[in-house]
């Protein structure tokens, strides 16, 4: 599904902010990448939804290499990918039921309004799902920002900090989801902070310190 081959990412002249990092994610498989603030999580997460290239090294996504893959290629990739940012990234002239509803739409979906519906009422909006983003609280934001990730199922979900803003009920029935989609055969990658999501799931751990990866835990079954 995914391979990083030694690969590092500097910002302009500056230090590097990750350095010779190597790993696969297998499809279907799920995992919680963790390290403290600082350690290059969320820049990790940009390289793996192709939003910024690597300074140097290689990663191939879906069996593609990027280095040698046109640029025009690269959107049918994104595609494939779910992602929910810390920042949200909602539309804020569209209500939660037509956020959640765009991936859909741009993919030509037809009959989809049952399936956003009942994805909203799951994370607990069912009675928001016309609100605009300007009146959700942060964490409805958020339900909101997960719920159109993984609306069209997609084949990768990269997260980042998903339960951040929501309490504690509502983050395990977002896990919920998320281990449903897994099941259904969407690789998941979680990165939190969130000790206690990490050591109730059987999900592999890797962990980011200064810039290096290190797997602490194999995925259990």
């Amino acid at each position: 599904m995914l391979r990083f081959e030694n690969v590092s990412m500097r910002y302009g002249p500056g230090p590097e902010v990750l350095r010779d990092v190597t790993f696969r994610l297998e499809a279907g498989s799920f995992t919680f990448l963790t390290g403290p603030s600082g350690a290059g999580k969320t820049t990790l997460l940009k390289l793996m939804y192709l939003a910024e290239p690597p300074s140097r090294g290689l990663i191939s996504l879906f069996g593609e290499e990027l280095a040698t893959l046109r640029r025009k290629a690269f959107p049918a990739l994104r595609r494939r990918i779910g992602v929910v940012f810390q920042d949200f990234r909602l539309l804020d002239h569209l209500s939660a039921f037509d956020n959640v509803a765009l991936p859909l739409r741009l993919a030509g979906a037809g009959d989809y309004e049952h399936d956003v519906e009942e994805l909203l009422t799951w994370v607990g909006l069912g009675e928001r799902m016309h609100a605009k983003p300007e009146t959700l609280s942060g964490g409805e934001q958020q339900r909101v920002a997960i719920a159109r990730a993984v609306v069209a199922r997609p084949d990768l979900l990269l997260a980042d900090e998903p339960t951040g803003n929501v309490d504690a009920d509502i983050g395990e029935r977002l896990i919920r989801l998320f281990g449903e989609l897994n099941k259904l055969g969407t690789t998941v990658l979680i990165a939190t902070h969130d000790r206690g999501l990490i050591e109730r799931s059987k999900a592999r751990e890797m962990r980011l310190v200064d810039g290096r990866l290190v797997e602490l835990r194999a995925g259990r079954t």
